[in-house]
């Protein structure tokens, strides 16, 4: 006799299979029809167990509860008779008549989470039907906005983090060499073992996106759908497939399962479960990888097995720390950041040619200099620890694309514009499906002058993750070194009125209105981000300044030199050519030379320098930053 018997229609096995697994781990006996052959014995074995089990969880489905779903119909009313029925919904659907009274526990676009309370709203239904007491509360689960990590940052510090709500399409159509990756649910009994779930989602993410002809949508865009089912991610993702799957550890054994799905029907078109002891995972995801991509018919040559695997590890406890290292990162605070780097480095010391570490650790290193340094002294020292960090991972690695866009983040923040080119070009030429990268290089060639290809690589970044706040920065910023103000402006309201949960650069929008001279809606733009957000306090001296009142700047100018210091450097640049004090504003752009400012980058194309572009000591600051034309 077994705990649980489930009833569900056959179609919905692959659904319905997360809920038998969430049982199991929670220390039930289940029955489902999976575990029996046909023909008489078949009859007799659902007889039995449904005429002993002590609950029976009927699974209502459209397909359930239609004319085909005659079989689950009858269970359901022998559980109803013996008062052990528990009725769940995996789609929004009407019960059959008879099937009402109880109210059914909806499950739908639940994808293994053990401490969702849907599912504990289950577990408390089969506890009671069992004659259990005590049940325990389900474990917290953090409520902390994800945040742009370095991992998959690049240009700005900018905090990001999405709701989802309707989303119009870019794509006319969803590409059948299309995908998204969405985070594996944790099936194991510890909530905190959800990182190892997602890093094994991102480890194969990474791995497809490497792949030329398969376009994969990036990391914050999946991660933002992770509770939605495979097909309302495929429509809000605008993808024809999805890749999804859960994983459970145990001391003995690791078991993943993956499924590839079709977007637009729902219909699995390849899946594979893995039962392995631990230590085994990374030849999984291997093997889930190579058998993602042939089943979208992408030729797997040596070079594109290869791809796939590049700057990888054998070591297991390795890739567990890099996965803990990413997760600490999403905080995005400086005791995250340094915890990050502490878990990069042991995953170096455990394996020290895991070139992914390497990559993966400068740019944590990196983020922390810009971000968090206390002095210049500190920042050098940082950028220099993540050079050799990046180094090393091309020299074990030389075709991987995370070392190349390592490399060309810090020579970017350090104004070493031409290597920053060419890293860019060389991470994109290896991961073609890395829409955050595009987005960042797009700014840094429209900074230098760019115009055509920032547009394009901006607007590729968006179909790649339409649900990521920065690639949207990203064009906003593209369109205002490009003087297309009026497009800056109207593209950002547009985000605001269609996609509210997009809109987290209220700072950058005023930036423009100002340009425009529209100074109360640049004002109040303004006042919707921190009082000492150095953008906003350069928009409100820069609106002094233009209305001819640099007199009253000063409290301006006080909150940011309190707040930044030298940090500030480039925004003082701005400010100071806005009030009509070119001589502070050069001594603070020259300063901001000295100390590597990344803010300068923008000097060729910020309009905030423009009252600064006639005088000599302007050329002479262009001849030493060496900017290349684009």
């Amino acid at each position: 006799m077994s705990d649980i018997f489930v009833s569900y229609k056959a179609e919905d096995r692959r659904r319905v299979k997360p809920l038998v697994e969430a049982l199991e781990a929670a220390g039930y006996s289940v029955w489902w029809d999976e575990q029996i052959g046909g023909g008489a014995q078949w009859r007799q074995a659902i007889e039995s167990e449904l005429g002993t089990a002590k609950s029976v969880i009927v699974v209502w489905s459209k397909r359930s509860v239609g004319a085909d779903g005659t079989f689950v119909q009858d269970e359901a009313a022998r559980a109803q008779q013996r008062r052990v029925y528990v009725p769940v919904t995996i789609d929004k659907v009407s019960l059959p008549l008879g099937f009402g009274e109880t109210q059914a526990l909806p499950l739908t676009a639940w994808r293994g989470d053990h401490s969702d309370p849907r599912f504990q709203a289950v577990l408390s239904s089969v506890r009671r039907l069992a004659g259990e007491s005590g049940a325990p509360s389900p474990p917290d689960r953090s409520s902390a906005i994800d945040r742009r990590t370095a991992l998959i940052g690049g240009g700005a510090a900018v905090a990001a983090a999405a709701g989802v709500g309707g989303w119009a399409l870019l794509r006319s159509s969803p590409a059948s060499g299309s995908i998204a990756v969405l985070p594996f649910a944790n099936l194991s009994k510890d909530p905190a073992q959800r990182y190892f779930s997602d890093g094994i989602a991102e480890e194969l993410r990474s791995a497809l996106a490497r792949l030329a002809g398969l376009e994969v949508v990036g990391r914050t865009s999946s991660e933002a759908v992770r509770n939605d089912d495979a097909q309302a991610a495929a429509r809000k993702l605008g993808v024809g497939n999805i890749l999804t799957g859960s994983v459970r550890q145990s001391p003995s054994t690791i078991r993943v399962s993956a499924q590839l799905i079709d977007g637009r029907d729902g219909i699995e078109r390849w899946s594979q479960s893995y039962d392995r002891p631990p230590g085994d995972e990374i030849e999984i995801q291997t093997d889930i990888a190579e058998s993602v991509a042939q089943a979208l018919s992408i030729t797997l040559g040596a070079r594109a097995r290869d791809a796939i695997t590049v700057g990888d590890t054998n070591d297991a406890e390795a890739q567990s720390l890099m996965f803990k290292a990413v997760e600490a990162s999403k905080r995005g605070d400086d005791a995250a950041l340094l915890q990050a780097i502490g878990l990069g480095e042991a995953a170096i010391r455990r394996d020290p040619r895991y070139a992914e570490a390497y990559a993966n650790t400068a740019m944590f290193v990196n983020w922390f200099a810009s971000t968090f340094a206390k002095d210049v002294a500190e920042l050098d020292r940082n950028r220099l620890k993540a050079a050799r960090l990046a180094e090393r991972a091309l020299q074990l690695a030389p075709n991987l694309p995370s070392g190349h866009r390592a490399i060309a983040d810090i020579n970017r923040v350090q104004l070493w514009v031409r290597p920053a080119i060419k890293g860019y070009r060389k991470a994109i030429e290896l991961a073609p499906g890395e829409g955050e990268v595009m987005g960042d290089f797009a700014i840094l060639l429209a900074s230098m002058g760019g115009r055509d290809e920032p547009l394009r690589l901006v607007d590729r970044a968006i179909a790649l993750d339409p649900l990521n706040p920065q690639v949207y920065i990203a064009r906003l910023m593209v369109l205002i070194s490009m003087d297309r103000f009026d497009e800056a402006i109207a593209f950002g309201k547009s985000i605001e009125r269609d996609k509210p949960y997009l809109f987290i650069f209220p700072e950058l929008l005023a930036y423009a209105l100002v340009i425009k001279g529209r100074y109360d809606e640049a004002r109040a733009y303004a006042e919707k981000t921190p009082a000492s957000d150095y953008n906003r306090l350069v928009v409100e001296g820069a609106i002094l300044g233009r209305t001819g009142r640099a007199a009253e700047a000063g409290p301006v100018i006080a909150q940011l030199t309190e707040r930044y210091g030298d940090a500030a450097s480039f925004q003082f640049g701005q400010l100071y050519a806005q009030l009509g004090d070119k001589d502070r504003a050069f001594a603070a752009l020259y300063r901001a030379f000295e100390i590597r400012d990344s803010g300068l980058l923008r000097t060729k194309t910020d309009p905030f320098i423009d009252p600064l572009r006639d005088e000599p000591r302007y050329t002479a600051l262009l001849l030493k930053l060496d900017f290349p034309s684009v």
